[in-house]
């Protein structure tokens, strides 16, 4: 006849030990997982800012554009502007 008290303790131990081995690989899990996750991130971030970084350069070279024509069309229009007026002080004599 075996020991009632003796077999309790013995499968309450075996349960503590496997309930801490499932938590034990819960945690690792998580962990591994957390890490996988921040470096995934990580790597989308650095994409991103360079692709943003290329998009920006891109802005740039177009606006240095747009300001150079704006800058011919003023010229332009100066020299339009005091052709008018040279026209107009001809004519008001």
């Amino acid at each position: 006849m075996t020991d009632r008290h003796t077999d309790d303790a013995t499968l309450g131990n075996e349960m503590d030990a496997a309930v801490w081995t499932a938590i034990g690989l819960l945690a690792a899990t998580s962990l591994v997982t957390l890490f996988y996750l921040g470096s995934r991130i990580d790597a989308l971030a650095a994409r991103l800012d360079a692709r943003m970084d290329a998009g920006f350069a891109r802005v740039d070279a177009l606006s240095a554009r747009v300001d150079t024509r704006f800058d011919a069309i003023e010229s332009r229009l100066d020299g339009f502007a005091s052709r008018l007026d040279s026209h107009l002080d001809r004519h008001a004599t």
